[in-house]
């Protein structure tokens, strides 16, 4: 899969010391979620954006959203990996900060992070924790996942 190399820059979860693993137990999604469930996990994993996972510690669900044009789309719910993580009091900086920050460098990078999110590779430390299951098998993420924007 082509996108930034790892060296460069990885997606690394931050979670307390103290924090207890959790695998959330597996839910019933019925047939047609099922199937499409399934789907999504052959196209990923096709795509190369996940991997079959064993011997997980963190597991998650995942969760089926009928969209408008009647496909479902997959999220998956980390709401206990979130839980687990300490939140960020000023998430994002100014962006005149960070503009006038970039003067004097060789480089500066414009990564679309709406459409390349999936350029960003996880930390190996952290791709396990990115486990979820699904009727088949239990997967994980290589690449950073989906982010789940708001509805504006």
């Amino acid at each position: 899969m082509l996108g930034v190399d790892p060296q460069v820059a990885s997606h690394k979860l931050s979670i307390y010391k103290k924090a207890r693993y959790i695998s959330q137990k597996k839910c019933k999604l019925g047939e047609e979620r099922c199937l499409a469930a399934n789907a999504e996990a052959d196209k990923l994993l096709s795509a190369g954006f996940i991997e079959e996972a064993h011997y997980t510690t963190w597991l998650s669900n995942v969760v089926l959203v009928k969209k408008a044009n009647d496909k479902w789309h997959m999220y998956v719910d980390y709401t206990d990996l979130n839980k687990a993580c300490p939140k960020d009091a000023y998430p994002l900086p100014n962006i005149d900060r960070l503009v006038g920050g970039a003067a004097g460098n060789k480089v500066l990078s414009f990564l679309d992070t709406y459409i390349g999110y999936n350029q960003i590779p996880m930390a190996a430390s952290d791709m396990n924790k990115t486990a979820f299951i699904i009727d088949d098998a239990n997967y994980f993420y290589s690449p950073l996942p989906t982010p789940i924007l708001p509805k504006s």
